[in-house]
């Protein structure tokens, strides 16, 4: 294993003194150690990998230096058209080292919606001529490969990636940031329970990729309730708006739930606009806020330090609030409004340890949730 101080030592000293990206479970460690040791002008969690990309081009431009993006593999779709159309040496010859955790890679056990991604990884990078190399899990030889790259920067001036694959880096402990005060915040998955506790048994439900979705599924077999109701969009981070407001927008006799958190309504926030100005009336937009990518670390968003309501507002919502208590919760959910309504449920971080995972695959889930549709 590499031990994550030498690493960032390593790109430090050669001048790679600015991060930015999306977090990643393989990749924590490494994230974890940059927010703890890096000044914060010199590290910025993006909201989605493109914006990592472009946020920093305009740092070399500013600088001349090279700086890493970090992502997860299936964030390399959202990094393409900048990667492509800025960066590389076709257009603008732009140096950056992209730093990505290799989910489904094959041969190693991984969650459905990461097989695909983990297969294409390398033949991707490949069709986007972008040199990678796989990341040795030893000192010595990511000293080897960290020289070659900063040779090929140096001589192409347009991006390398380096591939992480499972358990590369070894485990960092951050320290111990000061959180709100979840003493007076629900869990997420207690704030889920009551979600379904206090809405109509017949709401669909879209829930968003990561611990939600898990939660959600859980929760129903607590409940003794069955699973068709439920979408459990298990990757596409950011998009389970999209697909609510598109099941929302064809069966408007329906009542349409999505399940949101921060870190993906903010990886695609002009979401918002489009239902905002569609203006279904039978669609209900809860986020579950508690300012971090739980499900890959615990890395701070800025999901706590911006008005969502606000901006669904401005959007066209027809009503959009925060509530941070049960009683709050409970109060909105029992109000019936005319959508589209956006609910902030202000939560605290984590999540239970034994949490499972969906039992059905995701084709089943498809199956049981149109047929309940039709």
């Amino acid at each position: 294993m590499i031990d994550v101080k030498l690493f960032y030592d390593r790109l430090i000293k050669a001048g790679t003194d600015f991060f930015t990206g999306v977090p990643d479970s393989l990749l924590k460690s490494f994230c974890a150690y940059i927010t703890d040791n890096a000044e914060p002008e010199n590290h910025c969690i993006a909201v989605n990998e493109g914006a990592a990309v472009a946020l920093a081009s305009g740092y070399h431009l500013a600088t001349g230096n090279i700086p890493l993006v970090y992502m997860q593999n299936s964030g390399i779709g959202n990094g393409v058209n900048p990667l492509l159309s800025l960066a590389d040496t076709d257009v603008y010859q732009i140096p950056l080292i992209l730093l990505i955790g290799w989910r489904g890679e094959p041969g190693v056990k991984d969650e459905p919606q990461h097989l695909k991604q983990g297969k294409v990884t390398c033949s991707l990078l490949e069709a986007m001529d972008i040199p990678y190399a796989l990341l040795g899990d030893t000192e010595a030889e990511a000293e080897r490969q960290l020289a070659a790259m900063y040779e090929v920067l140096s001589r192409k001036k347009a991006p390398y990636s380096l591939v992480v694959r499972k358990d590369v880096f070894a485990p960092y402990k951050p320290r111990n940031h000061q959180d709100a005060p979840a003493a007076l915040l629900l869990t997420r998955e207690a704030a889920i329970e009551e979600i379904l506790r206090y809405s109509s048994p017949e709401e669909r439900y879209i829930a968003t990729t990561g611990m939600a979705s898990r939660e959600l599924y859980e929760l129903r077999e607590k409940l003794g309730q069955g699973h068709e109701r439920d979408f459990l969009t298990v990757g596409s981070m950011g998009h389970a708006s999209q697909i609510a407001l598109g099941i929302a927008l064809r069966k408007p006799e329906l009542s349409v739930t999505c399940l949101d958190g921060d870190g993906a309504v903010l990886m695609h926030l002009g979401s918002l606009a489009t239902i905002g100005t569609r203006k279904p009336c039978n669609f209900r937009h809860i986020i579950l806020n508690n300012g971090a990518h739980d499900s890959v670390g615990g890395q701070p968003t800025v999901g706590l330090e911006i008005d969502i309501p606000g901006i669904a507002r401005s959007c066209g919502y027809a009503e959009a609030f925060p509530v941070k208590t049960r009683e709050e919760l409970r109060k909105a959910l029992q109000e019936k409004k005319q959508g589209p309504v956006l609910i902030e449920v202000h939560i605290c971080k984590g999540a239970r340890e034994n949490l499972g995972r969906p039992r059905s695959s995701p084709v089943e889930n498809k199956a049981a949730f149109m047929e309940v549709l039709r």
